[in-house]
């Protein structure tokens, strides 16, 4: 691939102290929104009165999507007449909670739709592993820290929550072949949605030329928090057993494979690959504060936002199951607790991908 770039490095940490617009900022965000915005700027755009349309893949509540997407606008903007109409399609699993979704984008300060009189955006609730959108249709794309989670969950963790500290190398193996099965088909249906000459960007977890997966000190927590909540009778020990966050952090290798040996796919080519080492923007806080408690809560709560929700399936009544409130309650207390006992700096790898829809020659 002799006009894309593969780089593996450490991300600098910033200078600047920790603002409340960090809270709109997941790890690594701010160097993926300058690659969304060179994106932007490279795009062939369609003529009026056909919209720019960019697709959000992964939205979730989208807290993730209002500062690139917004900063995407903007090169756009630069680009186009102030009247090009622009659509923004946001788009989850159905069981997404939508209603959030559209109350941020109604109510947020960031939300672009206050910036943008002729932008507007819609949602789609339907997997991004299959095709969602229109064919040839979607200009710029954008999925962010949404596709390491898997599909379906492939095989029982014996002792662990998370694969990357499985020593099952069956497990290990049926996690990485449903993760390729994944990319693959995440980039197949993306190459049919992107109009020729439309780019995606993606951002999501990874693993380094250090075999490093990250968040160790959390996932500790939570395995020790939820022994000692079976220990108390609060769950079952078969039920702490089936617990599993199906997440798969992807190699350099695993990014590229499906392009091999053309270097094309689904009339895509791999623009730009870097896997770099994120702020624990956290850890960040804590230097300057020393508020350990804070620090604790700080990760407990991103935990409860983000993986807390993949253990209820493992529960005898499921995500119905009445005591998924205190566990969840009980789970970040303690997982807090722990954190703030000992803090430490965590290490987040995270991949930048940049994917071309190269036209037809």
């Amino acid at each position: 691939m002799p006009e894309s770039s593969i780089v593996v490095r450490p991300e600098p940490m910033d200078s600047g102290t920790y603002t409340a617009a960090s809270r709109l900022q997941a790890a690594g965000l701010s160097q993926a929104i300058a690659v969304f915005e060179q994106a932007a700027a490279a795009v062939p755009l369609p003529e009026p009165p056909q919209p720019i349309l960019i697709a959000d893949y992964g939205a979730a509540t989208g807290h993730n999507s209002l500062l690139p997407i917004g900063a995407a606008i903007a090169v756009l903007r630069g680009r186009t007449r102030p009247e090009h109409s622009i659509a923004v399609a946001h788009t989850d699993r159905p069981d997404n909670d939508f209603t959030a979704l559209f109350r941020t984008l109604e109510e947020d300060p960031d939300t672009y739709l206050r910036k943008d009189r002729v932008t507007f955006a819609s949602a789609v609730g339907r997997s991004f592993y299959s095709q969602i959108l229109p064919s040839n249709s979607v200009h710029l794309g954008w999925s962010a820290w949404a596709i390491q989670w898997l599909s379906q969950t492939p095989a029982v963790i014996d002792g662990h929550l998370q694969v990357a500290f499985c020593d099952d190398e069956a497990v290990r193996t049926a996690f990485a072949k449903q993760a390729a099965r994944d990319w693959h088909e995440f980039i197949a249906f993306r190459g049919r949605e992107l109009a020729p000459g439309g780019r995606l960007v993606v951002m999501t977890m990874a693993v380094g030329e250090d075999d490093e997966f990250g968040f160790g000190s959390l996932l500790t927590a939570l395995v020790d928090a939820l022994d000692e909540l079976s220990g108390a009778g609060l769950l079952h020990g078969h039920e702490v057993a089936r617990m599993c966050i199906p997440t798969f952090a992807r190699r350099v290798s695993d990014f590229i494979a499906p392009f091999a040996p053309s270097g094309r796919f689904e009339g895509l080519a791999i623009e730009h690959l870097e896997v770099f080492n994120a702020e624990d923007r956290f850890w960040h806080r804590y230097q300057v504060d020393k508020d350990a408690e804070a620090f604790g809560a700080r990760w407990a709560g991103f935990a409860r936002a983000s993986v807390f929700p993949a253990l209820l399936a493992a529960l005898d009544g499921g995500d119905t199951d009445p005591r998924a409130g205190e566990l969840f309650d009980r789970l970040e207390k303690a997982v807090a607790d722990r954190l703030a006992a000992a803090p430490e700096q965590t290490q987040i790898p995270l991949a930048l991908v940049e994917l071309l829809k190269r036209p037809k020659s």
